[in-house]
Formats: C-alpha cells, sequence, structure tokens
C-alpha cells in the first residue's frame, strides 16, 4: 500500500512538472510569436507604406537591406512561436521535433558564424579593406556590387576611401578615371556650381577627409557590448528551449 502510494505521488508530481514546462514553453513561445509578428508588421509596413517612408528608407541602402533583414528574422521568429504554441498546448510529438530541430540547426548556424568569424578575423583589418579597394573600386559603375556597396559606405557614413582619400592613390579607380583624385561619393553635399569639380581635384574643403573604417568602428563602438549581451541572452535562451522541448517531448505519452 506504501509502495502503491508513493508511487502514485510520484507520478502525480512527475504530472504537475510536465504540466509546468507544457505551459512555460507555451507562454514562452508565445512571446516569440508576438515578436515575430510585430517585426513582419513593421516589415511589411515599410515596404507598402503609401506616405513615402518607402522612398526614404530605398535612398538609403543600408536602411533598404535592414528592412529585409527584419522580414527575414520576423518570419523566422513566427514560425518558431508558432510550431512552439502547437506542440506544446496540443502535445504534438512531431511538431516538437519538429520545433527542437529548427532550434538546433539555427543554434548550429550561430555557432559555426562564430566560429568563422573569429578565424577570418584578419580578414578585417585597415590592410585587407585598403588592398581590396585599390583592386576593385571603380568608382561610377553601380552595376557592381563592390563598388555600389563602397558608394552607400561613404554616402551613409560621410567618409572617404578605408583610411583616408589618400588610399585612392595607385589603384583601379584612378587608371579608369585618371584625371579624377577622389569618387564622387567621397563628396560633401554640393550648394553651389564648381564645388563638385573642385572636390574631385581633391580639395579638402569639399570632400569628406575622414576614413571609413574609422567611421564605422566609432559609430557601431556603442553597439558592440550590447550586441554581445544580445547574443548570450538569445543562445541561452535557445538552449533552453531546446531542453524544454526534449523534456515536453519524452514527457509525451
Amino acid at each position: 500500500m506504501g509502495l502503491g502510494e508513493a508511487s502514485a505521488r510520484g507520478t502525480s508530481m512527475e504530472g504537475d512538472c510536465l504540466s509546468c514546462i507544457k505551459y512555460l514553453m507555451f507562454v514562452f513561445n508565445f512571446l516569440i510569436f508576438l515578436g515575430g509578428s510585430f517585426l513582419l508588421g513593421v516589415g511589411v509596413w515599410v515596404l507598402v507604406d503609401p506616405t513615402g517612408f518607402r522612398e526614404i528608407v530605398a535612398a538609403n541602402p543600408l536602411l533598404f537591406t535592414g528592412v529585409y533583414i527584419i522580414l527575414a528574422m520576423g518570419g523566422m521568429l513566427f514560425l518558431l512561436g508558432f510550431l512552439g504554441c502547437c506542440g506544446a498546448i496540443r502535445e504534438n510529438k512531431c511538431l516538437l521535433l519538429f520545433f527542437f530541430m529548427l532550434i538546433l540547426i539555427i543554434f548550429l548556424a550561430e555557432l559555426a558564424a562564430a566560429i568563422l568569424a573569429f578565424v577570418f578575423r584578419e580578414h578585417l583589418t585597415r590592410e585587407y579593406f585598403t588592398k581590396e579597394m585599390r583592386r576593385h573600386y571603380q568608382g561610377y559603375n553601380n552595376t557592381d556590387v563592390f563598388t555600389s556597396t563602397w558608394n552607400a559606405i561613404m554616402n551613409t557614413f560621410e567618409c572617404c576611401g578605408v583610411n583616408s582619400p589618400e588610399d585612392f592613390e595607385d589603384s583601379l579607380f584612378r587608371v579608369l578615371h585618371p584625371s579624377d583624385m577622389v569618387p564622387k561619393a567621397c563628396c560633401r553635399r554640393i550648394t553651389h556650381p564648381g564645388e563638385e569639380h573642385e572636390c574631385l581635384m581633391g580639395s579638402m574643403m569639399f570632400r569628406y577627409n575622414k576614413g571609413c573604417y574609422s567611421a564605422v568602428v566609432d559609430y557601431f563602438e556603442m553597439y558592440i557590448y550590447v550586441a554581445g549581451a544580445l547574443a548570450i541572452v538569445v543562445l541561452t535562451i535557445e538552449l533552453f528551449a531546446m531542453v524544454f522541448a526534449m523534456c515536453l517531448f519524452r514527457g509525451i505519452q
């Protein structure tokens, strides 16, 4: 009789624990679902907004790319939250397993990205970017991805070259445009006729003189620690999500 009561009590506690995990996972994934829905809504609104906000974003290539990143993140979180909620509330082993595999793939991809970033960190040096710019930057060919990307960076961050405007000396740009000292993307906002010509001739008054490497690093420096902390939080949440999903998966009869 004592053994039967102990067994029944153990079964009851196990059931309560499973129920707790089930509802914790549901609440957790419902929040993920709401976050994904919000990001999707913001991304779609920016793309279809009739008031002209789309044109403002489209004028800045970095912002325009950011919209699609927001849409992709929103879609991924929406799907994850939906699968997690349905799998938890319906105690569906198939959905829970799919949710676990999806989280595992994302976790491994993030881990691989971190390892690759560490391995190829030497490719993020000033010398590497300077060498690549001198070899591949064409100046006015917007059909070339490398050139258009650098033009967008120089326009957005109001900078010129990797280290300074002198980076264009002995470069492909000077071979293609021997009469120009710097590309048009290095010029400050033109207010009077002739200023652009002065800029292209190398006048320091009408061009950006700060290098893009320093400009970008200075801009993102304040976000580095926030991004690092956020990455740790995300990885921790993903680990807990996988543990909860597998516990619920194994507990379902």
